[in-house]
């Protein structure tokens, strides 16, 4: 299995993308703008498309990829979208709704649409052919969670948009972790706003981290344009006892 990078900025900017990991050829995680970094032929190959939470730097990508790859992909079984049931809903009250964008979900007709909707729940795990994938708690301002893709001999985890959360870590204490791909959306002199939209800044980061067992690789990502430097150098100062590096769009991280 393979992990590459599409997108991992907190918001757009020339060489900035938001949230999007593709998982082997036909899986996304996230639909943000990094999607659009793939060819009309890659994006013809998605099958499944597993949303973190409603906010539009991690959909926008879904409506968008439907529509590109309608023609391509004629004849064949919808993209399958899985998300928490208000994730899905409001997809389709504020996306699907025939003003802000058609709805795929029954277009090109009600009996062959290009998307499906498919809701999870939290601690669920999703087999998508020989892949499980676990689905996390997240504490954010909308309902959300994370992703753990489980592979030997450790786990690819991404914790999505969150807060400090104590449910998480009770989880992947249990977990062998390879790599955890972990969110620092603003600087240590935001912390209030950090707080207040229930994203992470790098002192909050370093308590998270209190609570991870030695030898996974740590990735920073969701960090905003034009501030990864500060952000980073933050975080070296806290000295986590963990390999911290931010992710970078176009990287590919090989599991075993």
């Amino acid at each position: 299995m393979q992990i590459r990078v599409l997108g991992c900025s907190g918001s757009i900017a020339a060489g900035s993308r938001t949230t999007a990991f593709l998982l082997d050829d036909d899986v996304l995680i996230d639909a943000g703008t990094g999607v659009g970094d793939l060819t009309l032929d890659e994006l013809a190959q998605v099958q499944d498309i597993l949303l973190t939470h409603s906010h539009l730097d991690h959909v926008l990508g879904v409506p968008l990829l439907a529509d590109s790859v309608m023609r391509r992909r004629a004849g064949r079984a919808p993209i399958r979208v899985h998300g928490l049931p208000a994730t899905l809903q409001a997809l389709r009250d504020h996306v699907f709704n025939g003003q802000i964008w058609p709805d795929f979900t029954c277009l090109p007709s009600a009996e062959r649409p290009i998307l499906s909707l498919h809701p999870f729940e939290t601690g669920q795990v999703l087999a998508l052919g020989d892949r499980r994938i676990e689905v996390l708690p997240a504490l954010h301002t909308v309902p959300a969670v994370g992703f753990a893709v489980l592979a030997q001999p450790g786990a690819w985890v991404f914790t999505g948009d969150t807060a400090p959360n104590d449910a998480l870590w009770q989880r992947l204490q249990t977990l062998p972790v390879a790599h955890l791909v972990i969110e620092t959306a603003f600087r240590n002199d935001e912390h209030r706003l950090a707080v207040l939209s229930r994203h992470l800044h790098p002192a909050a980061l370093g308590q998270e981290l209190a609570h991870l067992a030695p030898g996974a690789q740590v990735w920073i990502t969701h960090v905003k344009p034009g501030e990864l430097d500060a952000v980073m150098s933050e975080i070296a100062a806290l000295a986590p006892g963990h390999t911290v590096t931010a992710l970078t769009a176009g990287q590919r991280i090989v599991l075993t």
